[in-house]
């Protein structure tokens, strides 16, 4: 099988289920490296699923899953991350009494002393507002501020493609701004990102390229400037 060069993530032939629901159908789609790639669609048309099938917790029925060319469609979770996949899963999953420091440190418990105390500071010069409060239990946090912990949880892996599901849900408009534009920040570093997202005029408007799912199938993809002129998408996401 030769995988392009400057592809990060080759998903083939995808199909997932719950327990015996089935889920996703023959899902194909590539993340070119560097790229930012949105997942868009109604609620449970499957995104979630679609990512936690690439992480790893959940096995699919059928169908390959390729990091930088290796396939790693039956690796357990921990291989992953090892590798370089990291995912930040919808409703943030943070441990709620433990510190924000714990809470970072935990995202590193495959790294080196010298590697977590490098990427610590990283982390935190993208989000000053942790290193503040760096001591305080994650259940004080706002929501905006639990978000950036869970993001910045998952950069604690050193991740090659960083997924994140619903970052901005529930947030206040102004840390969905914030949270933007600290990803964008990692994106121009060299960091490929797979979204999934409902605001999906923020998705398309942020985008390299997009893939729309309905009922668990891809029903259409392209450059997410184009999608946004598409009138489809603007009947039935943007209500124009």
């Amino acid at each position: 099988m030769n995988v392009m060069k400057d592809l990060e993530l080759d998903v083939q032939n995808l199909s997932s289920s719950y327990y015996e629901l089935q889920v996703l159908w023959d899902v194909s789609f590539q993340v070119e490296k560097g790229d930012i790639v949105s997942i868009i669609g109604p609620n449970s048309a499957g995104k979630s699923t679609i990512l936690k099938t690439i992480a790893g917790t959940l096995k699919p029925l059928k169908g390959k899953i390729f990091f930088h060319g290796e396939e790693i469609t039956d690796q357990p979770p921990h291989l992953r991350v090892k590798k370089g996949l990291a995912l930040v899963p919808e409703g943030r999953q943070l441990f709620p009494y433990l510190t924000v420091y714990e809470n970072l440190e935990s995202g590193a418990h495959l790294k080196t002393k010298s590697d977590i105390e490098e990427t610590l500071e990283l982390v935190y010069q993208l989000f000053p507002v942790l290193k503040a409060r760096r001591n305080q239990l994650a259940i004080t946090l706002s929501g905006g501020e639990q978000q950036m912990l869970a993001i910045a949880r998952a950069l604690m892996s050193k991740p090659r493609l960083l997924m994140l599901d619903e970052p901005s849900l529930g947030l206040a408009p102004l840390f969905v701004e914030k949270l933007y534009e600290a990803i964008e920040e990692l994106n121009k570093g060299g960091l490929t990102v797979l979204l999934v997202e409902q605001n999906v005029y923020m998705s398309l408007s942020f985008s390299d390229k997009a893939y729309v799912v309905e009922n668990g199938k891809i029903v259409m993809e392209g450059r997410s400037e184009e999608l946004l002129k598409e009138k489809y998408i603007k009947k039935a996401y943007l209500g124009l």
